[in-house]
């Protein structure tokens, strides 16, 4: 977490953001570690459940306030509410929310059909108040290199395989590490395969028995109108399981990165090689991205900081994913405005 300096040169203490926590499953329970391992920054005032049984189950889980009154937590008065519930029901309750007067964080996507895109580019100046946790670019590996392709380490980015992440995340992914205007055009074309795999994890068992299924595996080539390609590839195994492991090769006019290690030419045109470092964290890279994406949400509302990730970005990301899915689905390459 970054640190506030007076100008006197002494450390000055944060400001407690004080949230409420709309839903109760898997991801709400990361903003949950978030706010206590920084409890000088975040104070959760409630975590709204649907029903009596899960708020006195994930409060004595948690050691966390819980409710199923949605005027507890608009009576507590929070800074902001983080909106993690399923994902067909993300956009609209985060509309609610927002439609109360507060600010919103929102777990991805931003929507999952054209028309939530619709109703979030009509929300003009309220969707200002609305922020997309998309966490990716925050992730501490991918920042590193992030920064690096940004001071031109590589020279200017042309092309990109990306097997990291699914869909909008990989979009979001994407359009930074390649350096892509908001808006440009591009044309997909994708395949969806299915492959016998061993299954080993999911978000909350662990298997040893060796037992085969069939899953999914998604490849999309994406063509920007600069020129510049992106080439993704993920399977539905990839975030947990031990032996499906994520990949990245970005190549540049004057180099490239694969994984962390960067194979460059230095300003004598005399080639070279690096690993790219990073600050690793107490925290997973999952909730340190988070705690970083709350910290800048924060400065945003009051004031002392730009958007963490702006409504138009996170919509982007959305569409490209859904121009993916429709080209997997019909075989065709599908443009995108």
């Amino acid at each position: 977490m970054e640190k506030c300096i007076k100008k006197d040169g002494r450390e000055e203490k944060p400001e407690k953001a004080r949230f409420v926590i709309v839903g109760s499953g898997w991801r709400a329970a990361f903003y949950v570690r978030v706010a206590k391992a920084f409890p000088e920054r975040f104070e959760l005032l409630y975590m709204l459940c649907r029903t009596p049984e899960k708020a006195e189950k994930r409060a004595a889980e948690l050691g966390i306030p819980t409710t199923t009154s949605a005027d507890d937590c608009i009576n507590a008065h929070p800074d902001f509410v983080v909106v993690a519930v399923t994902k067909p029901s993300m956009s609209q309750v985060s509309l609610e929310w927002l439609g109360r007067g507060f600010f919103v964080i929102a777990e991805t996507p931003a929507a999952l059909d054209f028309g939530t895109i619709g109703k979030l580019e009509n929300l003009g100046e309220k969707g200002k108040r609305l922020i997309i946790a998309e966490q990716y670019r925050l992730y501490p590996e991918y920042d590193a290199i992030l920064s690096a392709v940004r001071k031109g380490l590589i020279g200017e980015p042309t092309a990109l395989n990306i097997s990291i992440a699914h869909d909008y995340h990989a979009a979001s992914l994407i359009r930074a590490f390649l350096k892509i205007p908001l808006g440009m055009k591009f044309s997909v074309r994708a395949k969806t395969y299915e492959f016998p795999t061993t299954e080993t994890m999911t978000r909350y068992e662990r298997f040893t028995d060796g037992r085969v299924a069939e899953k999914k595996r998604t490849v999309a080539t994406f063509e920007f109108e600069n020129g510049k390609a992106a080439f993704y590839d993920f399977d539905s195994e990839q975030y947990r399981s031990p032996i499906r492991k994520n990949a990245l090769k970005i190549q540049g006019i004057r180099g490239e990165i694969i994984g962390r290690q960067a194979y460059f030419l230095d300003e004598q045109n005399e080639a070279r090689e690096i690993e790219i470092g990073f600050k690793k964290s107490s925290l997973g890279q999952d909730e340190t991205a988070i705690s970083v994406l709350m910290q800048r949400a924060v400065a945003y509302m009051r004031g002392k900081g730009g958007h963490p990730y702006p409504l138009e970005e996170a919509v982007r990301d959305s569409y490209m994913a859904i121009l993916m899915q429709r080209a997997a689905c019909t075989g065709e390459t599908v443009n995108g405005e």
